[in-house]
């Protein structure tokens, strides 16, 4: 049986709020779950203490038997200490493509011409 430590969505409508569950990886988001061992209130400030409430020595525990967190849960484990994660960091996400580029140069140029023909 295969483990996952995710998030099972809670609260009204636009007024999210999550359990931190440990559930056997087919079963739904919202649906059966082994144990719950913390909550997440994504609606307070991101300083607040009650933002994040994780029971550590449960977590602890789980991770040992082979739970895998999701990606969510894996940087509020990174964050109590218990969990050290790769940096998934993309520098190069925010640059245009190989195209854009060329037509950005282009565009350049082409203004340049048409102010140098101006200023004749």
């Amino acid at each position: 049986m295969s483990l996952k430590i995710r998030l099972a969505r809670g609260g009204a409508k636009k007024r999210p709020y999550y359990r931190i569950v440990v559930a056997d990886a087919r079963s739904p988001r919202d649906g059966r779950f082994i144990d719950r061992i913390g909550t997440f209130n994504p609606l307070l400030a991101k300083d607040s203490a009650e933002r994040v409430t994780l029971d550590v020595e449960k977590a602890k525990a789980w991770l040992e038997k082979g739970a895998q967190p999701t990606d969510r849960v894996a940087r509020f484990l990174d964050a109590q200490g218990l969990l050290t994660r790769e940096v998934r960091n993309n520098p190069k996400k925010a640059e245009p493509g190989k195209k854009a580029q060329e037509r950005a140069t282009e565009r350049a140029a082409k203004a340049a011409k048409a102010e140098e023909a101006a200023a004749e």
